[in-house]
């Protein structure tokens, strides 16, 4: 992998600027508690297979940095890069590789249409949970195929929102279902991402794509108390809340009552939820 340069302002083939879109979660403390508690096992268990020590890896969109430290400790002494577009959130994640000693690690601060690096470097390149908030997915996928060396591996796992189910039935979360589902796509990404993430992968010309799928699954007492804490804060204080009025999607007062189902959820001796992913394993 060669060294990354500053990161330039990403523009598509041709001349024009690369299409935005907004993060839907923002950096609200419940967001960034949520993303903390990703890990290898539980977010990238489909690319175990795929890694050994001393293949470089590059993860596109790592936020705070907890699934690329750990594959960083799988494959040294191969160098790992994570890179986001936010900075504050890339010093965290640098924080953390430095308390957990992990060396063969570095985060960069750079733009997924166009990252810092040379064509045909990197031995993998994964992302998680960052397609579905992007406007052209299929041009990242091309951005990320470009950097993989002839043959690496190119990794993603995006969650397919109107796949989840939960129990038991909740007016308010269906609710919450109908305000994130217009919010995101508001934002220009596709909370559905899961399910078009091979035709995407095709699209963008990768070969040999081989299409899995897992879940989250939040059924214990624990679980609960944690995914519905960190969505009834969402409902209420990040910038979902502010992004649902904007748009004239959802009242405060709805916003609140959502809050309140999520609450009803947790405490429910009942209470379980699955969100299922769509994962693709691809060459470059």
């Amino acid at each position: 992998m060669s060294e990354p340069t500053a990161p330039r302002e990403p523009t598509a083939p041709g001349g024009p600027a690369a299409p935005r879109a907004t993060y839907t979660h923002g950096h609200h403390e419940s967001v960034l508690r949520s993303h903390a508690w990703r890990t290898v096992e539980n977010s990238a268990a489909y690319l175990v297979p795929h890694l050994r020590p001393g293949l470089s890896l590059l993860d596109v969109g790592c936020g705070p940095g907890t699934i690329t430290v750990d594959l960083a400790e799988r494959l040294a002494p191969g160098r790992v890069v994570g890179v986001d577009a936010a900075a504050g959130i890339v010093a965290q994640a640098a924080g953390l590789a430095a308390e957990r000693r992990v060396e063969n690690i570095e985060f960069v601060t750079a733009d997924l249409y166009e990252l810092p690096f040379d064509d045909d470097t990197v031995d993998v390149v994964h992302a998680h949970q960052v397609l579905q908030h992007v406007a052209d997915p299929v041009g990242a996928l091309r951005e990320m195929r470009r950097v993989a060396r002839p043959g690496g591996v190119v990794a993603v796992r995006e969650v397919d929102y109107h796949g989840t189910i939960w129990a038991p039935e909740s007016p308010g979360l269906d609710r919450w279902m109908d305000v994130y589902q217009q919010v995101h796509r508001g934002n220009g990404g596709e909370p559905d991402a899961g399910r078009r993430l091979k035709g995407w992968a095709l699209e963008a010309g990768l070969e040999a794509v081989v299409s899995t799928a897992s879940s989250w699954c939040f059924a214990s007492d624990e679980e609960r108390t944690w995914w519905g804490d960190s969505w009834a804060a969402r409902a209420t204080e990040s910038a979902f809340h502010g992004d649902a009025i904007a748009k004239g999607v959802a009242t405060d007062a709805e916003l609140h009552a959502i809050a309140d189902a999520w609450r009803a959820w947790r405490d429910a001796p009942d209470g379980w939820l699955l969100m299922p992913h769509g994962e693709i394993v691809a060459r470059a």
